[in-house]
């Protein structure tokens, strides 16, 4: 199966296919919405900062400032999500809140509740977590990126083209969970 955006190409959009603008529109929406429910804002901000992000994504496409998509279409769109969450948490001058348990890496009772992304501090359990999933290779990387950061379900990662079934999917992400796992245990 693969990513529906991967049909849609750059021209299609440039030429303003409304059915292809509709399409991205659509398809992306719900990962979104779901991705951006750890940053606890309310459900309309978050709303219009996926049509905010949609309208830049747009603009920039008609205005030639993209030539070529290094990304997928999806990446693109959460991306400057991301940043425009950020942008109005700042605004709103709340702290950025990390819903990682960290007990999904280390098998001890420490749960990471605030993570200050303006505070250059990082915890001994985020130093480590930072030094030890930088050492995984880039494959483990990214999966463990699309589940546990972006929120992607298995099916949502499936739809990306990379792995030919579910099992194949769970399987490698409990691979790379288990080596991280050992990677950050070996320093305690």
């Amino acid at each position: 199966m693969s990513n529906p955006n991967e049909d849609i190409t750059l021209e299609e959009l440039k030429l303003g296919s409304e059915e292809k603008l509709r399409k991205v529109y659509e398809d992306n929406r719900d990962k979104f919405l779901n991705f951006a429910k750890r940053y606890n804002l309310p459900h309309d901000d978050v709303i219009d900062v996926y049509q905010d992000a949609y309208v830049a994504f747009h603009n920039n496409i008609m205005s030639g400032k993209i030539e070529t998509m290094t990304s997928s279409i999806s990446t693109y769109l959460f991306s400057i999500g991301k940043y425009l969450i950020f942008d109005k948490m700042k605004k709103n001058n709340k702290t950025i809140r990390s819903e990682y348990n960290m007990d999904i890496v280390r098998d001890q009772e420490n749960v990471m509740e605030n993570i200050d992304i303006d505070t250059e501090d990082l915890t001994h359990e985020q130093q480590l977590l930072r030094t030890h999933f930088a050492s995984l290779g880039k494959q483990c990387q990214e999966l463990l990126n699309l589940f546990y950061y972006r929120g992607f379900t298995i099916k949502d990662i499936l739809e990306q083209g990379n792995y030919n079934s579910e099992n194949v999917i769970k399987s490698a992400k409990s691979r790379c969970l288990k080596t991280l796992k050992e990677r950050i245990n070996s320093n305690y």
